[in-house]
C-alpha cells in the first residue's frame, strides 16, 4: 500500500517530546518531511538528527507571530511547500478556580489557543499554493468534559474545538481541512496519572503516545479527505463511564 503522506511536508509544534515526538516519528516514517517546531532546542535537534535529512528543527515560540512567519518561510524554502500543520504544543497545569489568577490563565490561553490561531493564519497561504492541506489541532478530553482543578486548561481546549470548527468552515473552499484530536490520558511527561496508573472506565489504561499519534496522522493524511471540522476522540472509551 502506498504511504498516506509520502512526499508531503508538515510542521509539528511541540514536536520535541511526548505526543509531538511520536507524531513527528510517525509522519517521517511514512515519507513526510517534517519541521519540529519547539522551544526545546536540545531534544528537538537531537530528534531531527536521528530521523535524517527530511526532518529539521526550528526554534519556534508558538505565541510569536514573527516566529510563525519565519517557520513557514523556512518550511517552504526547505521542503518546497507545506501540506500539514499539527498544532500540538500546549501547557498543562491544575488549579482550582478560586485560586486561579488572570496572569496564569493568560499563559495557558496564549500557548494552547493563541498559538494554534497564529499557526492557522500563518500556514494558510502556503497551503493554498499547494491546492489544499490538513490542519490537526490537538485538543483534549478536558475539552469535552469537566474535571476538578482544570478550569484554565479546559477553557483553552474547549475554545480550541470552537476554533477548529470555524476554521474548517472558512477554509474548506480552499481545500484545507481542519480537525481536532481529543486524547484521553496519555503516558507522557505532561499527562496526569491516577494513583494506581489505571483509568477507571473504557480500556482502563493510559494510551501509548503512538496510539494517539496514529489518530493524528490519519487526519493529516489523504485517508481522511472527506473528514472536516470533526472531533476524533482517542480516549480508550473513558467517556463512556
Amino acid at each position: 500500500m502506498p504511504s498516506r503522506i509520502e512526499g508531503k511536508a508538515a510542521i509539528v509544534t511541540g514536536g520535541a517530546r511526548g505526543l509531538g515526538e511520536q507524531v513527528v516519528r510517525a509522519l517521517a516514517g511514512e515519507g513526510c518531511s517534517v519541521m519540529i517546531a519547539d522551544l526545546l532546542e536540545g531534544p528537538g535537534q537531537a530528534l531531527a538528527d536521528e530521523l535524517g535529512s527530511r526532518v529539521v528543527f526550528a526554534r519556534v515560540d508558538v505565541t510569536s507571530e514573527a516566529d510563525w512567519e519565519d517557520a513557514v518561510a523556512t518550511a517552504e524554502t526547505t521542503f518546497g511547500g507545506l501540506d500539514i500543520l499539527v498544532n500540538n504544543a500546549a501547557i498543562y497545569r491544575r488549579q482550582l478556580l478560586e485560586e486561579e489568577t488572570v496572569a496564569e490563565l493568560e499563559k495557558i490561553m496564549a500557548v494552547n489557543l493563541h498559538g494554534p490561531f497564529l499557526g492557522i493564519k500563518a500556514v494558510v497561504p502556503a497551503m493554498r499554493e499547494r491546492g489544499g492541506g490538513s490542519i490537526v489541532n490537538v485538543s483534549s478530553l478536558a475539552g469535552a468534559t469537566s474535571y476538578p482543578a482544570h478550569g484554565a486548561y479546559s477553557m483553552s481546549k474547549w475554545a480550541l474545538r470552537g476554533l477548529t470548527r470555524t476554521a474548517a468552515i472558512e477554509l474548506a473552499p480552499s481545500g484545507i481541512r481542519v480537525n481536532a484530536v481529543l486524547p484521553g490520558n496519555i503516558r507522557t511527561e505532561m499527562s496526569p496519572t491516577t494513583a494506581s496508573g489505571e483509568i477507571p472506565t473504557g480500556l482502563k489504561r493510559q494510551a501509548d503516545p503512538r496510539e494517539v499519534a496514529d489518530a493524528v496522522v490519519y487526519l493529516a493524511s489523504d485517508q481522511s479527505t472527506f473528514v472536516n471540522g470533526t472531533d476524533l476522540v482517542a480516549d480508550g472509551g473513558s467517556l463512556l463511564g
